[in-house]
């Protein structure tokens, strides 16, 4: 029906709100409706706190609209969940509300849900359906859904080039290119991804802190790439303001990350890898086990280009600047499939997709 389309993208609306706030978790929204009047909404807000079902009931209590929660209809963007983490089963909710029907954008890949949530409220006597609006589902939480489903990194590839197609040049020496606007863009991107990675001349040249300035949000985890442990100390990175992990061939400790969303800066860590070509498919790896779900990789040429020749790539954002070079470092050549593009001032955007 137009209405429950209505209702669901009402719902995503929603679920977008919580944007890098709850990771590892998924976005999640959901509103609560009785006869074609939203009676309660919300989404889930952060990790560890209340799900998007507590706040929509919670709305509609508040709202003097709770008698009416039994002959309503929920509208919700994932499955409800169905056991206990850092918060109750939001299934068990739905249920003691007696709400009369539950429509469900995307069932939840998560094995420790993947149905039961659904199951459960089936064998309560609600009334069921999934898979409305299932594609923006899926498209709002590409990073939860590879993680889960594929066991790997979402994957987003960023670089700012000349007019002229350089990085900056060859001395290595750094190179404003793109505009105060692209800049303030980037930094939003950062607090929508868990992790962010430079590598080594990168570090080196720029003395990146790699934080998040411009925008109100979370920093990313840093993660750099020195394999024979060169970088000085006294560089922004290892201020210890965030958490920071050192990918090298020589040295190993725990590293300071959590499902928590990384709260706590701790001490930086240093993550062993064997080299060889899969040295990125071991990084990767190593950061999923410890719950980290999408990295955004800032350069410089010769990471990015390890990361597109292993094919571990899922998005490719790349700024062409006005700033003119004539030689220089040469950027990455885009590839995959053209989705947009857009002007930011004197800077134009193109956005590629693998698939």
């Amino acid at each position: 029906m137009e209405s429950d389309i209505l209702w669901m993208s009402r719902a995503l609306q929603l679920a977008a709100n919580g944007r890098g706030s709850v990771s590892p978790n998924p976005m999640v929204g959901c509103v609560i409706v009785h006869e074609d009047r939203i009676i309660g909404e919300g989404w889930h807000r952060q990790y560890g706190g209340p799900h998007a079902e507590v706040w929509a009931v919670n709305d509609a209590e508040m709202k003097g609209s709770g008698h009416l929660l039994a002959q309503s209809t929920a509208y919700v963007t994932l499955e409800p969940c169905s056991h206990t983490g850092k918060t109750p089963p939001c299934a068990d909710l739905i249920i003691r509300k007696e709400i009369k029907k539950v429509i469900i954008c995307n069932n939840d890949p998560n094995p420790l849900v993947s149905g039961r949530g659904i199951a459960r409220m089936q064998a309560a006597g609600i009334e069921v359906e999934s898979g409305l609006l299932a594609a923006e589902g899926l498209s709002l939480n590409k990073r939860f859904f590879t993680a889960m489903e594929q066991k790997r990194l979402y994957v987003i590839l960023k670089w700012a080039e000349t007019a002229d197609g350089f990085l900056g040049p060859e001395t290595g020496s750094a190179l404003q290119i793109s505009g105060t606007l692209s800049s303030m863009r980037v930094h939003k991107w950062r607090t929508e991804e868990d992790a962010i990675l430079v590598g080594y001349k990168t570090a080196l040249t720029d003395n990146p802190r790699l934080n998040v300035r411009s925008w109100a949000g979370k920093n990313p985890v840093r993660v750099v790439l020195d394999r024979h442990l060169r970088l000085p100390e006294t560089l922004n990175l290892f201020d210890k303001t965030q958490p920071t992990v050192v990918v090298n061939y020589h040295k190993a400790n725990a590293l300071p990350v959590s499902p928590e969303r990384y709260a706590e800066p701790g001490d930086v860590a240093y993550l062993k890898v064997t080299p060889g070509d899969d040295e990125i498919d071991q990084l990767l790896q190593a950061l999923l086990a410890r719950g980290i779900q999408s990295v955004f990789v800032e350069g410089g040429a010769a990471v990015i280009n390890a990361f597109l020749q292993r094919g571990l790539w899922d998005e490719i954002r790349r700024c062409q600047g006005a700033v003119v070079l004539g030689s220089g470092v040469k950027a990455p050549l885009a590839q995959g499939v053209l989705r947009s593009s857009e002007q930011i001032e004197k800077d134009l955007w193109t956005y590629y997709s693998r698939i």
